[in-house]
């Protein structure tokens, strides 16, 4: 579909400023989107907020960041207005923006503690479940499924885990202890993953330690660090606990094909006992028997390693399993974590607030692993409350150029490409144009993704799939079906649904404004939209040619 207009051309009478000073996201395809990165409403109209909580560890968490602060000399920004706090909650713990109704509804509600409150129904979302599943199942197999592993049976353990909000440890436990079907116990597919190449257990120990205990040893496996305490012995003390593993593919004949077909995959336990044998760099072999940060377990056959494993993390008032979790977490929530980068809690990264970080991770262990509670405290501090804009008394708490992160504001950071794709189909109902089905829309999502993913060939599999700006993501955005869709008038599509339905020419500038970016339009943006309204032969490509802007606007694609 053509416009009637070039969208540049509409950017430039618009008049959009930059909202967003970190990050930049700009390439050959994504000019036209970052010039489009909008001002917002005014934050920091009120300068206080309710939590509707008391819980003594959110009241730490404020006490020492602001200690932060003052030991720094900076000022926290002002806190978010209800619009943009909304717009991040709903990101960060369903997975996509909210609905222009809940927007609506949210902002109108006059209730002190409607933020605690907000926090508490997104967690009984089954949005939570979802994107929860989504962003452990790509962090335990990648977003592009490895040979025989089942993306299915990964995301139906997770489902379970999340929805019945079980203890972390439970979930760690069964993933390092897996043994069975790939579907029948979904958790396989984690080890799975892991055994493509090598069946040394390598890439088993360096994934497990650095997903669930924060420790990056992958190097070790070779030779001793060069910057921290970690030995080349240690790596493979961990890697004995995974010798009892093996993986067995399953074949079935085909009738139709008359060939023999992959069937299924399953992980079995296999005899191993003694130690491990490796060389150093000077050709020296040595032996490595199953251990854990000095505790040895029994090498005899009658040991389950794993399951010693699985046991042994959880040992101790801070165990490294709670505190990866709580990087990771803090890291999900604020775009950095108390480490940088998260999955290295070792002696040569500096902690930022080593204090808040113990005490965080002894709470979540005392409160059983409860990844809700976690998140709780989390979303319900102060520091999670400020608005992503800096002032000049914060301007250079800036990390992502090295600083140590003292949280004066909540960080940017792109959407990944599932919160992209969803909150568009939210924004939008472009699922709903031209397209009816619950497999064509799963189709659609899952080959749009797809094009997200970029590999770049770490020695784990390890993928980026947020929005960063390149050639072929800034097209889809741009010029691809499912945008095009949005713009579209076709039945069904929100578009549609304006410009059919009641209302003023305001009244529908302001609804694209609110659907879009969970806001009004500020007084320029709004006087802007009206005179071209008004100097335009054809409102219709008006409306579309607004609506694109919006949803190709550095607003729309960082989460803030």
């Amino acid at each position: 579909m053509v416009l009637g207009m070039t969208k540049m051309n509409f950017t430039g009478w618009l008049g959009l400023q930059t909202r967003f000073c970190r990050p930049t996201i700009v390439s050959a395809g994504l000019v036209v989107a970052a010039a489009l990165a909008l001002p917002g409403v005014n934050v920091g109209a009120s300068e206080t907020f309710t939590t509707g909580s008391s819980d003594v560890i959110i009241q730490e968490i404020n006490n020492q960041i602001r200690q932060t602060w003052k030991d720094n000399e900076v000022d926290p920004s002002p806190v978010a207005d209800d619009a943009e706090w909304m717009r991040r909650v709903y990101l960060d713990i369903v997975g996509h923006i909210p609905a222009v109704e809940d927007v609506e509804k949210f902002l109108g509600d006059k209730d002190k503690a409607k933020r605690t409150k907000l926090i508490e129904r997104l967690l009984d979302d089954p949005g939570y479940v979802r994107n929860w599943t989504t962003i452990w199942t790509n962090l335990c197999i990648g977003q592009q499924t490895p040979r025989r592993v089942s993306r299915e049976g990964m995301q139906k353990f997770f489902r379970e885990a999340f929805g019945k909000n079980r203890p972390w440890k439970d979930v760690v436990s069964d993933l390092v202890t897996a043994e069975g079907h790939y579907e029948e116990n979904g958790a396989t597919n984690f080890l799975l993953a892991q055994m493509q190449d090598q069946d040394d257990g390598a890439q088993m120990t360096a994934k497990t330690t650095r997903l669930f205990m924060g420790m990056q040893v992958q190097c070790t496996q070779c030779h001793d660090h060069p910057f921290n305490d970690w030995k080349q012995d240690q790596f493979w003390q961990f890697n004995s606990f995974f010798r009892q593993t093996a993986k067995v593919d399953h074949r079935r004949f085909d009738q139709k094909t008359g060939r023999m077909v992959d069937d299924f995959s399953e992980i079995v336990e296999k005899n191993f006992s003694g130690p491990v044998y490796f060389e150093k760099r000077s050709g020296l072999m040595k032996v490595a028997y199953p251990a854990y940060f000095g505790t040895e377990v029994n090498p005899d056959e009658s040991t389950d390693r794993r399951k010693e494993l699985a046991r042994l993390m959880t040992v101790g008032e801070r165990p490294m399993i709670a505190m990866a979790y709580i990087n990771r977490l803090w890291a999900h929530f604020f775009g950095f974590g108390f480490t940088n980068p998260i999955d290295d809690i070792s002696t040569h990264i500096p902690v930022t607030h080593p204090a808040l970080f113990d005490r965080l991770s002894e709470e979540f262990v005392k409160s059983g692993y409860d990844c809700k509670q976690a998140m709780r405290w989390i979303a319900n501090s102060e520091p999670y409350n400020l608005t992503s804009r800096t002032t000049k008394k914060n301007a250079r708490d800036n990390p992502a150029i090295g600083e140590a992160a003292l949280f004066t504001h909540v960080y940017v950071k792109p959407m990944s490409a599932e919160q992209l794709y969803d909150s568009l189909i939210i924004a939008t109902n472009a699922h709903k144009s031209g397209r009816s089905g619950w497999e064509q829309a799963e189709s659609q999502r899952h080959a749009w993704l797809q094009k997200f993913v970029q590999a770049f060939g770490t020695d784990d599999g390890g993928e980026s799939s947020s929005f960063d700006g390149t050639i072929p993501q800034a097209l889809m955005m741009m010029n691809g079906p499912l945008v095009q869709d949005a713009v579209s008038v076709k039945a069904g599509s929100h578009l549609h649904d304006l410009l059919t339905g009641k209302g003023s020419e305001n009244q529908k500038i302001q609804r694209l404004y609110m659907t879009s970016l969970g806001r009004m339009p500020t007084r320029p943006e709004l006087g802007a939209a009206q005179k071209f309204l008004n100097n335009s032969h054809d409102p219709l490509t008006v409306y579309q040619d607004l609506f694109w802007a919006l949803l190709n606007s550095n607003e729309f694609i960082i989460n803030h």
